[in-house]
């Protein structure tokens, strides 16, 4: 079985489900409410053990009782936590999730300062029986090692860069063998809008494959000198939250497969596709016989 660690955060979601987003002041009534787990990292590990992957969190979480939950409900999902830190005195991540009729989303977050500050670091430093790493940007510290440490080994190193990073975002960059970015993170990274030339720009400061997801237009990324184009899958979006976790962690299982660079952003765009067409965040990831179906049938 196929083993990816996934370093970085782990969040409680408490989701509202609205008309419409918000655009300035005033109330909102939701529809329905819904409280689950999520965080870019573990997102990405839950959906790996859904597609038959053996998924490790390594991350942190505050010592209190949506902390356990966090912890128990990454249990309840077949990742391996014995790499997860308790840390005393210092509140969970909690995030308010805005989903409109459409399915798209506002988050708000909130995490501690002090959750990533300190601690052990060696817990990231032990690839041994690891076939492929996935990092997200909350805890570049602990990215930056665990991509040292992939690199060394031999395995993929997969950076999810989906917000614009101050320098250590340019640790990340070259030391991940394999960069997937959002829109926003690569247009602020590479002061370019349009993917292709922001792609070239990138390729100019590491020697990584780079790639980006532009949710309903697609994934672009780079290779052979050009830029490659996958048009998304058509599906019924109803939720789009955590739709880009679970590409990700669909990704970094691919590339511990041995899949090539296009097979593997195909069966990740396939992945993240019917995520948006199950509501709930990431309890709406699906399983490995789902995606290969859609795979199958698709051109």
């Amino acid at each position: 079985m196929t083993t990816v660690a996934c370093i970085g955060i782990a969040v409680m979601d408490m989701m509202f489900r609205v008309q419409s987003l918000p655009t300035g002041d005033g109330k909102l009534y939701a529809d329905a409410y819904q409280e689950i787990s999520g965080g870019v990292a573990a997102n990405a590990a839950v959906a790996i053990a859904r597609l038959g992957g053996a998924a490790r969190y390594i991350g942190r979480v505050g010592d209190d009782p949506l902390g356990r939950r966090i912890i128990a409900e990454l249990q309840a999902a077949g990742v391996a936590i014995d790499r997860t830190q308790t840390i005393p005195g210092v509140p969970s991540p909690v995030s308010a999730v805005l989903v409109d009729r459409t399915g798209e989303r506002t988050i708000i977050n909130y995490t501690s300062v002090d959750l990533f500050r300190g601690g052990d670091l060696e817990a990231v430093d032990d690839v041994t029986g690891v076939d492929a790493v996935l990092v997200d940007v909350r805890w570049p510290e602990g990215a930056a090692r665990a991509l040292a440490a992939a690199a060394a080994a031999g395995i993929p190193g997969v950076f999810d860069f989906d917000r614009p990073m101050d320098a250590d975002g340019d640790v990340l960059l070259t030391t991940a063998s394999h960069v997937a970015f959002s829109s926003a993170a690569l247009a602020a990274t590479s002061g370019a809008r349009d993917p292709e030339t922001a792609l070239h720009r990138i390729a100019e400061r590491t020697d990584a494959w780079a790639a980006v997801t532009l949710g309903e237009q697609g994934v672009c990324w780079l290779a052979g000198g050009r830029v490659h184009h996958l048009p998304a899958f058509s599906v019924d979006v109803v939720d789009t939250v955590a739709a880009g976790d679970v590409f990700h962690g669909a990704l970094a299982l691919a590339l511990g497969e041995g899949q090539a660079e296009p097979a593997a952003v195909r069966f990740a765009a396939a992945t993240a596709a019917l995520k948006c067409a199950k509501p709930g965040g990431r309890a709406g990831a699906p399983t490995r016989a789902e995606v290969e179906d859609l795979l199958a049938t698709s051109p």
